[in-house]
């Protein structure tokens, strides 16, 4: 699996804040055998946003594309909207899964607006902008994400057992 992560950050591209949250979901993902084949921090500009996930999404960058920032409720926070812009396909499921997981441990995570999606052949996923909010949330989403990437890239096997409960 090759993923791309996006770090959404006014300060951290104008070299004011040091990105944090990118390498710590690469570090993640590396633990469990997943190569970070791009990675890239901008401001957050709903059009360089789009430009950013339009180009690793139809170029086949990466079979994930991560965006780490943007998904709250401030003025500047507009992941959301720009992902939604460029999307073939909305998965709701993640979305509601991770602020699921959240609310175990913050009320605030209610204010997450993240979603998740289809583009071309790519599952791209809005993750919140700190370190350790990040790295919950992709844990909360990780055991779907595999099969999603199956599922998107043509898998045409049954799915029906795979994930049957006992």
């Amino acid at each position: 699996m090759r993923v791309a992560i996006l770090t959404l950050s006014d300060k951290g591209s104008q070299g004011k804040r040091t990105d944090e949250s990118g390498p710590a979901l690469a570090a993640w993902l590396a633990n469990r055998g997943v190569r970070t084949v791009a990675s890239a921090m901008i401001a957050d500009e709903i059009a360089q946003i789009m430009a950013t996930l339009i180009a690793w999404s139809d170029a086949n960058t990466a079979d994930l594309i991560l965006t780490t920032g943007g998904t709250g409720v401030s003025p500047r926070d507009v992941t959301p909207e720009a992902t939604a812009r460029i999307l073939d396909r909305q998965i709701p499921g993640l979305g509601e899964l991770m602020r699921l997981k959240s609310l175990e441990k913050t009320p605030t995570a209610a204010l997450s607006r993240a979603i998740a999606g289809i583009r071309n052949r790519s599952l791209i996923i809005n993750l919140p902008g700190s370190p350790r909010g990040a790295v919950e949330n992709l844990t909360a989403a990780w055991p779907a994400i595999p099969h999603a990437i199956e599922k998107i890239r043509g898998d045409q096997s049954d799915c029906g057992d795979r994930f049957s409960i006992r």
